[in-house]
């Protein structure tokens, strides 16, 4: 369970996410834009999220080989997570940015005179409908959110269990969405001082926090992996 909870909190490590939020928070009516989000973000997520656990396969064949191939599954899963936690603590990704930036200005495409892509240009025009659209649109699956559901079904629980922990899941992984909604709701006055406060503050941790992040979960990943192979 343990793993479940860590695999949704690096899912909500969603740059889309974190962006669109932004964008919203500079809008009129922010609370009702992220409300219309929210809700087609759960739509999406939710629904291919019980479609996908749902859909493992349970055969006497598959069972066979699960000793096999679950734990193979998890120490990839794990080596992936150690791999992109070294990129960050090299600073080998910022590096990269720099190059591809470097380029782009070399050929006379600046991050100046680069247009916002096509679903930040439609939150911007303040619908709630609008948001609700690209919340369901842009809520898809990532490699963190597969390997909950894969952990999710490990477990073998009931299915009114398992549907309740695929619902609790997204509701975790979506929570940098949850936290300001909610505190707008609270105190719409307060709420925007507050927020700036922490996006300050994450700007400076960010880094580290999700290389400690990517790194506890990466070892766990393995040692469950390996104990698995034992097994």
């Amino acid at each position: 369970m343990g793993e479940v909870i860590l695999l949704s909190l690096t899912a909500s490590l969603n740059p889309t996410l974190v962006a669109a939020t932004t964008v919203m928070l500079l809008l009129d009516s922010p609370s009702k834009l992220m409300l219309g989000y929210l809700l087609g973000a759960y739509i999406t997520s939710i629904t291919l999220g019980l479609i996908i656990v749902f859909s493992f396969s349970s055969s006497s064949a598959a069972s066979t080989t699960q000793n096999t191939l679950s734990p193979a599954v998890d120490i990839g899963l794990g080596a992936i997570a150690l791999a992109a936690a070294f990129v960050l603590h090299t600073g080998r990704d910022e590096r990269l940015r720099e190059r591809r930036r470097a380029r782009k200005e070399a050929k006379g495409k600046g991050t100046a005179d680069k247009e916002p892509p096509r679903w930040q240009r439609e939150l911007s025009k303040g619908s709630a409908r609008t948001t609700f659209v690209v919340g369901a649109l842009l809520t898809l699956p990532g490699a963190s959110y597969l390997a909950g559901l894969h952990q999710i079904h490990e477990l073998k629980y009931s299915t009114p269990v398992t549907v309740l922990l695929v619902v609790g899941f997204n509701v975790v992984m979506l929570w940098l969405l949850e936290v300001p909604l909610a505190c707008f709701i609270v105190a719409p006055e307060w709420t925007p001082v507050a927020i700036d406060r922490a996006k300050a503050w994450v700007s400076r941790h960010a880094h580290r926090f999700a290389i400690r992040g990517l790194t506890v979960l990466g070892v766990l990943l393995i040692i469950k992996g390996i104990v698995g192979l034992v097994n």
